[in-house]
């Protein structure tokens, strides 16, 4: 056990901690939700992670998502691992520069008990919540997080026993409702917060 999980023990406790790292978390996105709910676990103890993204960071990114000036222009993916690794060293991180499609979204995230979908585009959205609506692992979406304000309108939905929605379902990102720090860590940590409730066996509301 390293510094941080020692500290980190302090406030969970030994066993909580080896719930928690003994579940493999698979992230959808490495943007705003998906960078922001990634440092969320790995700071409440997660140790294993897959990280699948194909984008690179680009100067509009740096106003809402786990990403600094001097990694511009690198893989979304490998400078989140890097990121992470900073919190916690001994992480077991799995980071794909891929774009995931049908074909291959099952086979990517087989191995993984929980699934945070983590996209921008409607489209991608919908490919996870068709491909492991039913898969018995955690699914936890997000839909609805644009503009500022109105932050209590961010909310958890249980669809079924492992499948959860996070946002307020009505306000997508366009030219009006930009996306903006807050409110997209508002949601990025209200779905991480859905993992480690499930992960302590305390029901995910």
């Amino acid at each position: 056990m390293n510094t941080f999980e020692k500290g980190l023990c302090n406030y969970l406790g030994e066993e909580n901690l080896k719930k928690i790292q003994k579940l493999k978390v698979g992230i959808a996105g490495a943007g705003g939700l998906g960078s922001n709910c990634a440092f969320n676990l790995v700071r409440s103890g997660f140790k294993k992670l897959k990280i699948v993204d194909f984008d690179v960071v680009e100067p509009s990114n740096l106003n809402r998502q786990f990403y600094f000036l001097d990694q511009l222009n690198t893989s979304k993916v490998n400078a989140l691992r890097s990121n992470l690794l900073r919190i916690n060293p001994d992480l077991e991180i799995e980071a794909l520069n891929i774009k995931l499609e049908r074909e291959n979204i099952g086979q990517v995230f087989e191995e993984c008990d929980i699934v945070v979908e983590a996209f921008d585009k409607a489209v991608y959205k919908a490919l996870i919540a068709e491909s492991f609506f039913s898969s018995g692992k955690l699914v936890v979406c997000a839909s609805g997080l644009a503009g500022w304000g109105k932050s209590d309108d961010i909310v958890v939905k249980k669809i079924h026993e492992k499948f959860y929605m996070v946002g307020d379902f009505v306000s997508e990102v366009n030219e009006d409702l930009p996306p903006i720090s807050p409110r997209v860590n508002i949601a990025a940590a209200k779905q991480a917060n859905i993992v480690l409730s499930y992960a302590l066996g305390m029901g995910c509301s």
